[in-house]
Parts: structure tokens; C-alpha cells; sequence
């Protein structure tokens, strides 16, 4: 029963990229340009950002911080930042169509793992995980759709690898309950490194782009964003 519920939490999680790539398709192809079409593209950008930004200080890091060390702490977040830092600025170099699928699934994937380790401890915890993926890959799988068809892909090819993208979140959740539930620290360590690498591509990526001009809408979004972390905190 409780497998169950992990593969039902994580497939949650993961289900909301290809729902994320059909939104776009619909958004793109059957509502005409107009200012509010980029309102309200910018907006679902930064209340995601608010959202990731939640799950970062209410969930990630407060439990990382529970077992590791301030050494600890330390040295996995460094790692994080830095390998992002650099896997980002080889994306951006090369210019290739999967920069900015790589992005999202570079966040989703750890956070999926460590979904599936504390769901054998904590799994009100892990439901609450759960929550925040499924809706931090939403816009992100958005975005995401839209620049992989921009840059020349077929929206029935981009749509088919989101599909298939889906359900890397069960299989990841469950690599993480059978390999690291015994280590509380190592998953731990995961956590802080998924911190760093996410805070980094929200400050690097996705605010900057969410950001229009002489528009305060999209402030409001992500601070809007945030209140759903804390509220699914409170509530779970």
C-alpha cells in the first residue's frame, strides 16, 4: 500500500510536465498574441519561481539542515551551486534545443529522489514534496515546451519526450526509497545539493525572464507563489 502511494505521489509530481507541455501547445497555437497573452506567460513564469522558492526555505532546506553539519551544509550546498553554475554556462554556450528541458529536469530529478527517500520516514512530508514538484515543473515544463518548439521541434516530438519525461519522477522516487531511505544523511546531502543548484537557476534563469517591464503583475505572482508553499506547509 504505501509503494502505492509513492508511485502515486511521484507520478503527481511528474504528470504536471506533460501538462505543462499540453498548456503550452494550447496557450501558443489557439490564443492570439496580445499583451495580455505575455501578462499572463510572465506571471505563471514568476509564481512558479514563488513556488520553488517555497519549497526551498519551507521544506529542502530546513530538513537538510535537521542532519547535516553546518560543514556539512556547507559543502554540499558549494557543490550544488558551483556544478549548476557550470552546467548552465555550458548550456548557454552551446546554444543547444535541450538547454532549458536539461534546466528543469536537472532539478526535478534529485528532488524526485528525495521525495522517495523521505517518503519511508515522513511521508506527510513527502506528500507535501510531492505537491510543491508537481507545480514547480508545471510552468517550468511550460517554458520549456515553448522554447524547444521555437528553437525547431515538432510539437508532437516535443510533446512525446514530455510524456516520456513524466515518468522519470516514479522512477527516480523509487530509486531513492530503496537505495537511500537507510541514510537519512545522504539524503540529506541530496536535499542541500538540490537546494543550491535550483536557488541558482531561479536567480539565474527564471526571475530575470519572468520580469516585464513597467508591469508589477508578475512581482505579485511570485510572492502569490510563495503562499501556496506556506499554506501546504500549514495545511500538511
Amino acid at each position: 500500500m504505501m509503494l502505492l502511494q509513492l508511485i502515486l505521489f511521484s507520478g503527481f509530481a511528474g504528470a504536471t510536465v506533460f501538462i505543462g507541455g499540453l498548456l503550452a501547445n494550447l496557450f501558443d497555437h489557439h490564443i492570439k498574441d496580445s499583451p495580455a497573452k505575455f501578462q499572463i506567460v510572465h506571471t505563471l513564469m514568476s509564481f512558479g519561481a514563488g513556488i520553488i522558492l517555497s519549497a526551498l526555505a519551507l521544506v529542502l532546506v530546513p530538513k537538510g539542515m535537521e542532519e547535516l553539519s553546518i560543514w556539512g551544509v556547507i559543502g554540499s550546498f558549494s557543490a550544488g551551486a558551483l556544478l549548476f553554475m557550470l552546467i548552465d554556462k555550458r548550456l548557454a554556450n552551446s546554444g543547444g534545443q535541450q538547454a532549458t528541458l536539461l534546466a528543469m529536469m536537472m532539478d526535478f530529478v534529485p528532488e524526485s529522489i528525495a521525495l522517495g527517500a523521505v517518503f519511508a520516514i515522513e511521508p506527510q512530508m513527502a506528500l507535501l514534496l510531492a505537491v510543491f514538484i508537481g507545480l514547480q515543473n508545471l510552468p517550468e515544463a511550460f517554458n520549456s515546451f515553448r522554447d524547444l518548439v521555437k528553437s525547431g521541434f515538432s510539437v508532437k516530438k516535443t510533446l512525446t519526450i514530455f510524456f516520456l519525461l513524466s515518468f522519470f519522477g516514479i522512477l527516480s522516487a523509487l530509486i531513492g526509497h530503496f537505495l537511500l531511505s537507510p541514510y537519512p544523511n545522504l539524503t540529506a546531502h541530496l536535499m542541500i545539493f538540490a537546494s543550491a543548484g535550483i536557488l541558482y537557476l531561479l536567480i539565474q534563469d527564471i526571475i530575470p525572464e519572468s520580469k516585464l517591464d513597467n508591469n508589477y503583475l508578475t512581482s505579485l505572482g511570485a510572492t502569490l507563489g510563495f503562499l501556496i508553499g506556506v499554506v501546504g506547509e500549514m495545511l500538511i
